[in-house]
C-alpha cells in the first residue's frame, strides 16, 4: 500500500544497514592501509614546526634583551608526570621552553619573580638536543647568549632517532645568527 503524503519512488531510496555496514568496513581497510605511509609527512611536519618555534624564540628572546637592557632567560621545560618525557638532562629540551624576564639575572625563570613573556610547550613528540648543554640560555643587552659561544639544538622525531631523513641542526652563533641545517651537524663547522 502506498503512503498517501509519499510516492512510491521515495519510499525506496536510501541505504540498508547491510549496505552502511559495508561501506563503513571497505573504508576502515583503507585507512588501515594509508595510515603508515602518512607517518613520515606528520614526523617532518612536526620537526619543522619545532624547528619553527626555537627559531622564532631565539630571535624574540634576543629582541627583548636588546629592548630590556638584559637580564632575558630561555629555560628549558622538565618532563611531566603523565606528558612529556623528553627532559630529563640538561641537554635534552624536547618538552618546550619558557622565556622570561629574569630580574635578579640568576638564570632561572621563577613562576612568581620573574614575568614570563613567552612560553613553547611541545608534545613530546620531536626530541631536542642542546649542545653545549645547558638547563637555560642568559641573553645580555646585547642579545648575546651566555658563554658568547656557538650553540646548536639538533631535533628529531622521537619515534625514528637521529638517522631520520628529517633530522634537523638549528645553529645559532654567538652574534645571534642562526641557520638551519639538514641532519646532526656540528654548528662550529657552518658558522
Amino acid at each position: 500500500m502506498q503512503h498517501p503524503r509519499y510516492p512510491s519512488h521515495l519510499l525506496t531510496q536510501g541505504f540498508t544497514n547491510v549496505e552502511l555496514m559495508v561501506t563503513v568496513a571497505v573504508l576502515g581497510v583503507l585507512t588501515a592501509i594509508a595510515a603508515p605511509s602518512f607517518r613520515p609527512l606528520f614526523e617532518r611536519w612536526r620537526v619543522h614546526q619545532a624547528t619553527s618555534d626555537l627559531e622564532n624564540s631565539l630571535y624574540y628572546a634576543r629582541s627583548e634583551a636588546i629592548k630590556r637592557g638584559g637580564n632575558i632567560t630561555m629555560e628549558k621545560y622538565a618532563n611531566t608526570a603523565g606528558g612529556c618525557q623528553n627532559a630529563s638532562t640538561t641537554q635534552e629540551w624536547g618538552c618546550g621552553w619558557v622565556i622570561c624576564h629574569d630580574k635578579d639575572n640568576n638564570g632561572t625563570c621563577h613562576a612568581t619573580k620573574d614575568p614570563k613573556l613567552q612560553e613553547v610547550r611541545l608534545s613530546g613528540d620531536v626530541n631536542v638536543m642542546r649542545k653545549p648543554s645547558g638547563k637555560s640560555l642568559k641573553f645580555d643587552r646585547y642579545g648575546m647568549t651566555n658563554g658568547n659561544n656557538t650553540l646548536s639544538f639538533t631535533l628529531l622525531p622521537a619515534s625514528s632517532g637521529v638517522s631520520s631523513n628529517d633530522t634537523k641542526t638549528l645553529c645559532m652563533a654567538s652574534g645571534g645568527r642562526i641557520r638551519t641545517l639538514s641532519g646532526e651537524i656540528d654548528c662550529k663547522k657552518q658558522l
